[in-house]
């Protein structure tokens, strides 16, 4: 699920200034070769001394420290005393059995789409998981093994060749991590379910350095836990509002590979279409109706109202898993006048990549998201109120970007999958999303933003319940969660069990030195 702030920016002139950054924290370079913090410079070499020689320790002013260290949103930046890029599993285990040893605090990275503070940054030691970057398919089990390092464009193209795909991203540049350990809502959603209901297995680098395959079979407990207990997701082009990538939940170890499911893919059709704000009107009305008629899990559509520097624009994309969509499904979207309109059949990889920009790095971010039942005519006036409020509310906090985001999913979304996960705790109803994304520029405004979007949040709730939706005590989606969210908010009566499995498995609290919540 996304939210356009980036997309929009490409069809709009004169916002410079909505990119000027805060320079403080808000650049890799400012971020990790400024003020670097000294924390223990002999943990970095012990590291260095006792794993293989193809793993590498970097510093501050070296080039991969920069790109280790490195989060798309400003809010996430932090100089570490050094990063680690391991190459094998068992140098992973090394490293954390010495921070262990040592009590070092450590941040482990698939790429950086963290928001909240800390959850994958670290002012100790980063474990940066690029070097983790095979496909391996498996024509016999169509499975693919995936290491945590990749993007999904290079799964996608690495696929193709045989005529399959994953349930990964929507768009382009986004790590493994946050889908495969986050949740992750994909175009394939409604035929195959979430991210993590595509996986099979997980090599698990254990809290006391050992490697193990965690699967259904071998470990219940903790098959159940990893989904979701995730480490940072990567979002090398950052179209926000990711309904899958948002990272942090370092509970009980370190993924570095994971097996995942494959499925048959042809050519699809979809692509962007943009309204002006004269439109918004129209467009609410199409997507409340196609909330309420389609029923084809081929089918995928979601929107953003986006206020961008005080600009009003709409974006959606639409997506259907096949060379052309059954007429009356988009027929209603087509038909009002359009900004843009990049809709094509082609290959799935291509329409991928067709939103690759990146205008929002370096903002500080927060997300936030709500489940709703129907996105009814009420419902997205509700939201277009909600956003232009916002908008003109925190304009003088330095936000220059207000987005709300509407994703339609069948309510049968949570019905594919084998075995029970961590998210959601109920799986016996299925929910569309009303998602929230704040990008602003100063630091001192932190608070605010936050406070405005529980704020938000809680108006959307009381509004939907007063239209009927029993939505009050639905599961925050973690991904989105922002940072004064409570476990049980996010993982209901699942929050027991999982401390139990944390408990069991990391006794020592090893991976209490890594950031996130924490069970």
């Amino acid at each position: 699920m996304v939210a356009f702030a980036d997309l929009s920016l490409s069809f709009l002139t004169g916002l410079s200034g909505l990119t000027t950054r805060d320079t403080s924290s808000g650049s890799p370079d400012a971020a990790c070769t400024t003020g670097t913090v000294q924390v223990r410079s002999t943990v970095c070499e012990q590291i260095a001394t006792a794993v293989s020689s193809s793993s590498v320790v970097y510093y501050a002013g070296e080039s991969q420290y920069i790109k280790d260290n490195y989060h798309w949103s400003a809010s996430s930046n932090q100089p570490s005393e050094c990063s680690f890029e391991p190459v094998t599993a068992q140098d992973v285990g090394i490293a954390l059995r010495i921070l262990g040893e040592t009590q070092t605090p450590f941040g482990v990275k698939s790429g950086g789409h963290a928001t909240n503070a800390g959850f994958s940054s670290t002012p100790g030691v980063e474990i940066a998981l690029y070097s983790f970057s095979d496909v391996v398919y498996n024509s016999t089990t169509q499975t693919a093994t995936l290491g945590m390092g990749l993007i999904w464009d290079d799964v996608y193209v690495a696929l193709e060749p045989y005529n399959m795909t994953v349930v990964g991203p929507k768009i382009t540049g986004i790590g493994i991590g946050g889908i495969t350990l986050g949740g992750g809502y994909s175009y394939l959603t409604n035929q195959y379910g979430l991210g993590i209901d595509s996986v099979v297995a997980y090599e698990l680098v254990m809290p006391n350095g050992t490697v193990a395959e965690i699967t259904d079979v071998t470990n219940p407990d903790l098959f159940f836990a990893l989904r979701v207990s995730f480490q940072q997701s990567d979002h090398v082009n950052s179209l926000n509002f990711l309904r899958y990538f948002k990272g942090g939940f370092n509970n009980f170890g370190i993924v570095t590979t994971v097996t995942v499911n494959t499925h048959p893919q042809s050519k699809v059709w979809g692509g962007l279409v943009s309204y002006s704000m004269n439109e918004w009107a129209a467009a609410s009305s199409a997507i409340a109706n196609y909330s309420a008629t389609v029923t084809d899990p081929k089918a995928s559509m979601y929107n953003a109202f986006n206020y961008i520097a005080g600009v009003p624009i709409m974006a959606n994309i639409l997506f259907y898993d096949g060379p052309t969509p059954p007429a009356g499904i988009f027929d209603e979207f087509l038909a009002i006048p359009a900004i843009v309109a990049l809709v094509s059949t082609r290959r799935y990889v291509d329409l991928v990549q067709s939103l690759p920009l990146n205008a929002t790095a370096g903002l500080r971010t927060v997300f936030s998201s709500v489940a709703m039942v129907d996105a009814t005519v009420p419902v997205m006036d509700m939201i277009v109120n909600e956003t232009t409020f916002w908008s003109e509310k925190l304009a003088s906090s330095s936000a220059g970007i207000v987005t709300y985001g509407v994703d339609v999913f069948l309510p049968t979304l949570y019905d594919h999958v084998a075995s029970p996960t961590a998210y959601p705790p109920s799986r016996s109803q299925g929910y569309s999303f009303i998602e929230l994304f704040y990008g602003w520029t100063e630091s001192k405004y932190d608070s605010t933003i936050f406070d405005a979007v529980s704020a938000s949040g809680q108006n959307i709730i009381d509004s939907l319940v007063a239209d009927g939706q029993d939505v009050a005590n639905v599961a925050v989606y973690p991904n989105h969660a922002p940072p004064n969210t409570t476990l049980e908010r996010m993982y209901g009566d699942n929050v027991p069990r999982l401390q139990s499995i944390k408990n069991a498995v990391d006794p020592d609290n090893v991976m209490g030195l890594t950031g996130g919540w924490k069970f």
